[in-house]
Order: C-alpha cells, then sequence, then structure tokens
C-alpha cells in the first residue's frame, strides 16, 4: 500500500479542487482526522496495516465533498474504489475503507473497531479545547448553505447534536468526554443567557 504517495495526490487534489465556501470540510479538517485517527489507533493497540487503513479512510472520507454534500460519504467511498487499486491496495482492503468512510456518516453506526475509530476521530474536536474555533468554521459553512441563520439556531443545533453524540472507543471516551460535556455546558449557558 503506498499510502504516502496516495495521500499527497488527494491533498493536492482537495487543495486544488474543493469548493472555497467549504470552510470546515477542508484540507485542515483531513489532516486534523488523520492526526486523530493515529493517536486513538495507537492507543486501541491497532496493528500496523489497520492503521494504514484507517489513514487512507481518514484521508479519503470527506473526498465525496469534491461533487457536493450530498450523499458525500457514498461518493466518497467510489472515489477511493477508482484511486486505491493504482496504489496496491487489493479489494478486501478497499472495502474495509469503505466500511469506515460509511461509519463517519451521521448518526454514526459503526460495526467494528476500525469503524469506531474513524467514526470517533471525525468527531474528535467535539471533545477539545480547540471545539469553538472549529465549530465556527462549521458555522460559517452551514451558514453558506442555509442550515443555519443565526448564532441561537447555531448552538440549539450544537446543543441537540452534542446531546445524542457519543464516542464509541474506550480511548476517546476517557479522554474526550469530559470535555465534550464542558462544551455542552457552555453552549447551553450561552443558550440561557439570550
Amino acid at each position: 500500500m503506498e499510502y504516502e504517495k496516495i495521500k499527497k495526490h488527494i491533498l493536492n487534489l482537495l487543495k486544488e479542487k474543493l469548493p472555497e465556501h467549504l470552510s470546515y470540510h477542508s484540507v485542515n479538517h483531513i489532516k486534523d482526522v488523520i492526526e486523530s485517527v493515529e493517536q486513538i489507533a495507537v492507543a486501541e493497540k491497532v496493528n500496523d496495516e489497520d492503521l494504514l487503513l484507517l489513514k487512507t479512510a481518514a484521508l479519503f472520507h470527506d473526498t465525496g465533498f469534491l461533487y457536493g454534500s450530498k450523499n458525500h460519504e457514498e461518493k466518497s467511498c467510489e472515489i477511493a474504489q477508482e484511486y486505491l487499486p493504482e496504489y496496491g491496495y487489493s479489494q478486501p482492503q478497499i472495502d474495509k475503507i469503505s466500511g469506515m468512510i460509511m461509519a463517519t456518516k451521521i448518526p454514526q453506526t459503526p460495526n467494528n473497531n476500525l469503524e469506531e475509530i474513524l467514526a470517533d476521530a471525525d468527531l474528535d474536536y467535539l471533545g477539545r479545547d480547540d471545539f469553538f474555533v472549529i465549530g465556527d468554521k462549521l458555522f460559517e459553512e452551514l451558514s453558506m448553505f442555509g442550515i443555519v441563520n443565526s448564532e441561537q439556531d447555531w448552538n440549539l443545533l450544537q446543543e441537540k447534536f452534542l446531546e445524542s453524540h457519543h464516542y464509541f472507543t474506550e480511548t476517546a471516551i476517557n479522554s474526550r468526554r469530559d470535555k465534550k460535556q464542558d462544551n455542552l455546558n457552555i453552549i447551553k449557558t450561552k443558550l440561557k443567557n439570550d
């Protein structure tokens, strides 16, 4: 598996072709998810091959945004199917990667540990100190799409999302749950004061 080669190719493709109005679903998000995948996978004691598959799934998981936001996970799987055979990935490996990509679809329904790791990595920021910085980028993007129209709408959406979200891996639960709760409490306070 020529991960470094495909990573370079896909990141360049995304830099060139992703719509500029995607302030959240950007190259930075992809890099962030790859980094989170590595941290969670190491803590979950994933073997080397599975770690490469996870990093590849993280690399591809939002490539579907090149064709729009609707069903982007399915599109991301198609893009992975198209590119990965040329980079030494077998069909069973590509199928595993597709399963991981589909596990990031909201609401998340991972079916195994690798899918749980990618699902957790994709939303790792919910339980981090940079939650509001990253959240602002998503707010900007959703406003552009007309999904939210005010900060009040946004805070209500975030409150609902954070209350329904849960991490799957022991690693993410232990390292992110408390901070996620803190972030939710800040949002609740904002809503109370509005």
